[in-house]
């Protein structure tokens, strides 16, 4: 299924791409809020994920294509997305550390000059700069994943166009990271869980 979406996220990128070459290009900034969902599974026993929040930040691109509406905007941005892990009465914090690619496609509905509303969707390609930790006073051990992919689904507003605000929520189509959980003696696995950050994003961007 991975491998499937990942296919037709490439082939929905390269589209576009050919079809940019005729567009209007902005380019600018963008910021905002992760209010994080932590989901886990394959879970311990009395094994609880407590959703917290986190922020991105970096540049970005906007094409307006030759076909009323329609438009694509490209990110480059350091995203960090911190959750609470509690088992037993220990709580420990994990934070997700990445760099983040989100290429959307979005159709928008103008408001007269001042402003316009839009929906968007479209894939999202995270690249892990966290360092893997030891939970527990050693007895687990999580690993992040190098890389992964989600999704965003949304909608926003365009001011007088020059300010953006989006609000969106991105769903992740795999594994953030996973843990080894040992016994009491610390001499084998007892079970493993896997996580998966998805998030509701609320941001701005400014275009020049």
């Amino acid at each position: 299924m991975k491998k499937i979406l990942s296919t037709i996220a490439v082939t929905a990128v390269m589209l576009v791409m050919a079809m940019t070459a005729e567009a209007q290009t902005k380019f600018g900034v963008r910021a905002g809020a992760n209010l994080v969902n932590m989901k886990i599974s394959d879970g311990i026993d009395n094994l609880k994920g407590n959703n917290r929040a986190g922020f991105y930040v970096g540049p970005t691109v906007k094409f307006t294509l030759p076909i009323v509406g329609l438009g694509v905007d490209a990110s480059a941005l350091y995203d960090q997305r911190t959750s609470e892990v509690s088992y037993e009465g220990k709580t420990e914090s994990l934070t997700a550390r990445a760099i983040t690619i989100p290429v959307n496609v979005r159709y928008g509905i103008g408001l007269g000059g001042v402003a316009d509303i839009f929906a968007f969707a479209g894939p999202q390609v995270a690249f892990n700069i966290s360092k893997d930790k030891s939970l527990y006073n050693n007895v687990s051990d999580w690993t992040w994943k190098s890389s992964s992919f989600s999704v965003n689904v949304g909608i926003g507003a365009t001011i007088l166009s020059k300010v953006e605000v989006k609000a969106n929520y991105n769903i992740a189509c795999g594994k953030t990271g996973e843990a080894t959980y040992q016994d009491a003696t610390a001499a084998v696995v007892k079970s493993a869980f896997k996580s998966k950050y998805n998030s509701w994003q609320l941001g701005v961007a400014y275009y020049f």
